[in-house]
């Protein structure tokens, strides 16, 4: 396979409110949807079949977030080229060559480790594998550099804040939801049962979407991966939500664009965005941890 060439713009995007007023940050490392054409061209599915993957439309629904006094920090590269939600050893042996992976995975063993083998449905990306030295190549231009801009904000947020809140949002297909007890759940929140944030903070999260009327659960299918691993400790200040939103709410799964109920999900969403923005720093208002 060609090498991947350097990247020819950005890969993320970082939006600052005017006023900074509590160490919030909305992130969405899997909206990206800027598919390089040595990637389209090494890759034997559709265009459209590879964008199934995407948290399509996700980077709009946390826009508002800007303007409510939060960071945002979107992705460009698309999930299928380099997933940011996972760790940069999390490499697949099946799909790149002289890979040896560390740990019995089941992500990796079904394709979605760092460097994607599938998108949705299992179906594969590439004929053959990508050498090690190629998936490096990979992790180095597109992946480190996200991860050091989401590092250099949570830093940023303690420092002037005294704490740091990262909502990391995604969207769920809807058939990842079937085999739930009706009604399915409108958002799964993760919190890695409790490790990742503080209980007061992912009640509050909750809380917050209870009151726009969403149907919400915890830690059940969707607990949190890398973001939430690697960024939450909060010990330190640092506490990392992980959001999932049921696709079939805003979007044509199938067609992956914006159904009517866009808009109405949008203005549910951005005022649960606008109550977590300003979530008070001394922790007045924010509901009890069970002892």
């Amino acid at each position: 396979m060609i090498p991947m060439p350097a990247p020819d713009g950005p890969t993320f995007d970082i939006a600052r409110p005017a006023d900074w007023v509590g160490g919030v940050i909305f992130a969405s490392p899997h909206s990206g949807r800027d598919y390089p054409g040595w990637f389209l061209a090494e890759s034997m599915l559709d265009p459209h079949v590879l964008r199934s993957s995407e948290d399509a439309f996700v980077d709009r629904l946390i826009a508002p977030a800007v303007a409510a006094g939060a960071v945002t920090l979107t992705a460009r590269v698309p999930r299928c080229v380099v997933d940011l939600n996972r760790g940069a050893d999390e490499l697949d042996p099946a799909a790149i060559e002289g890979a040896a992976s560390r740990r019995a995975d089941p992500r990796i063993q079904s394709g979605l480790g760092v460097i994607p083998r599938v998108v949705a449905q299992g179906r594969a990306i590439r004929r053959g594998k990508l050498t090690l030295a190629e998936a490096q190549r990979r992790i180095d231009a597109l992946w480190r550099p996200y991860h050091a801009a989401l590092e250099g904000l949570m830093a940023e947020a303690v420092a002037r804040h005294g704490r740091a809140i990262l909502i990391d949002v995604h969207s769920m297909p809807r058939e990842a939801l079937l085999h739930l007890q009706a009604p399915p759940p409108d958002i799964v929140l993760g919190d890695r049962n409790g490790a990742s944030a503080d209980p007061a903070i992912s009640e509050a999260v909750h809380g917050a979407l209870i009151g726009a009327g969403f149907r919400v659960r915890r830690n059940s299918p969707f607990a949190g991966a890398h973001v939430a691993s690697a960024y939450g400790r909060p010990l330190r200040g640092c506490h990392v939500v992980q959001m999932e939103i049921d696709r079939s709410l805003y979007m044509d799964e199938a067609a992956i664009r914006p159904h009517r109920g866009f808009d109405d999900l949008a203005r549910r969403l951005g005022g649960v965005i606008a109550h977590v923005a300003a979530l008070p720093l001394d922790g007045t208002g924010l509901p009890l941890a069970a002892e």
